[in-house]
């Protein structure tokens, strides 16, 4: 033992990690859980498979982090992807890789990740409490000493701070870590839901819930200025739109409505055709089945619950046959066809919120070491951190890597060298 007293407050990724790596470390480590269980949030992830982390190189893991990443740069120097896939297989869990670059568990179980966590964390040595929510930090002359909880205050020479943001609230994850951050002395970039589903005007989504759209191509557009664009999967829920590629638009489209912008979604329906090979199958669609109506011709381009939908959008009636669609309707057609407009009216709550934007100001945190640069022997982690990056396991890989960097400096003297 180096004599050093850690504690860890919350039990996610960053905090398992953290207090394994500072026990590893020789630091008398405890871990602090308001709830019942630790794990309660890593259990949900990546709809219960968890998504461990993604084989991207560096670069491309700390672009999909935007303005932020560069402040990752130095804990993946020292914790990434390959070492984070072979500490769970030393673990004994088998991992799977899968399109996009994303690892999961090969069980499929996000539950078993944390299974496993637990029994490491045990036998580094680390004592866990739970039921047992930080209620405030005690600091002596610019550095931290202690923390009391429910009127008990524990002492310590360094606390690392891995409660989670403010999404997911009945995991445990409310927010508490930025009000302790707050009283240490540190300033908040205003917290706000990432990663969220997307609120849109008129009734069109809710005709199509739970319709799956696998390979669209989406736009946004912020005041009539092409924003962004991706290609993937959306699904239509009752109040809008969700699914992968929404969720990664979700965080400017956000950000834009906050300011008072005009946000709109385009979808290109058949992004594999440009608008001269769709003129092209209309028309050939519509010489072929010239007797048919609209409503039964367009079965062999749209799936069955959107053909109403489109037919509603272009103002063209159900029962008109194939041969009787002109030009004019043609181009309506192929137009919403490569460009059916959503306007974006808002955003699911911050409940329903992958991950939380905002947090602790990176610029007052040493990257070296996660240590606080206003409050000795502070260490602030994972989500807590103003850093957010898009879906396919990047969040949960910046969460296990600061939460390793903190947990060795914080139980190291030689922290920053």
């Amino acid at each position: 033992m180096n004599h050093k007293k850690i504690i860890v407050v919350g039990a996610g990724a960053a905090g398992l990690m953290a207090a394994g790596e500072a026990a590893l470390a020789g630091a008398e480590t405890l871990l602090l859980e308001k709830m019942k269980k630790p794990g309660l949030k890593l259990c949900i992830t990546g709809k219960g498979r968890c998504n461990i982390t993604n084989m991207a190189q560096v670069t491309e893991f700390i672009g999909h982090f935007g303005k932020s990443g560069k402040f990752l740069r130095q804990a993946f120097s020292r914790y990434f992807n390959a070492d984070l896939m072979a500490f769970f297989e030393g673990l004994g869990l088998e991992l799977s890789q899968e399109r996009g670059g994303r690892v999961f568990p090969a069980c499929g179980k996000a539950p078993e990740v944390v299974a496993q966590l637990l029994r490491w964390v045990k036998s580094c040595g680390v004592k866990i409490e739970t039921n047992a929510g930080v209620d405030e930090l005690l600091i002596e002359e610019g550095r931290v000493t202690g923390v009391v909880v429910k009127g008990r205050k524990i002492p310590c020479d360094a606390v690392i701070l891995a409660t989670g943001g403010a999404s997911y609230p009945l995991t445990g994850s409310t927010g508490d870590g930025y009000a302790l951050a707050q009283a240490a002395g540190h300033s908040l970039i205003p917290i706000r839901p990432a990663l969220v589903p997307l609120v849109t005007a008129g009734g069109a989504p809710g005709k199509m819930v739970d319709l799956n759209l696998r390979n669209v191509g989406v736009r946004m557009f912020v005041d009539g200025k092409k924003r962004k664009e991706v290609f993937g999967e959306l699904v239509f829920t009752p109040f809008g739109v969700t699914g992968p590629v929404i969720l990664t638009l979700s965080g400017d489209a956000v950000d834009a409505l906050e300011q008072g912008s005009r946000v709109e979604l385009s979808l290109d329906l058949k992004p594999a055709l440009d608008e001269q090979k769709l003129d092209a199958r209309l028309l050939r669609d519509f010489e072929s089945r010239g007797f048919e109506p609209i409503s039964s011709i367009l079965r062999g381009l749209l799936p069955q619950q959107m053909a109403p939908v489109c037919l509603e959008l272009t103002g063209i009636a159900p029962g008109r046959l194939g041969q009787a669609i002109g030009a004019k309707d043609r181009n309506r057609l192929r137009s919403w066809l490569k460009g059916f407009r959503l306007e974006v009216t808002g955003h699911r709550p911050m409940a329903e919120a992958i991950v939380t934007a905002g947090g602790v100001s990176t610029r007052e945190i040493d990257p070296r070491t996660m240590e606080s640069r206003l409050c000795n022997g502070l260490y602030v982690t994972g989500e807590l951190l103003d850093i957010q990056a898009n879906t396919g396991g990047y969040n949960l890989q910046a969460a296990f890597s600061t939460g390793w960097l903190a947990g060795r400096c914080a139980a190291q003297q030689d922290a920053a060298s």
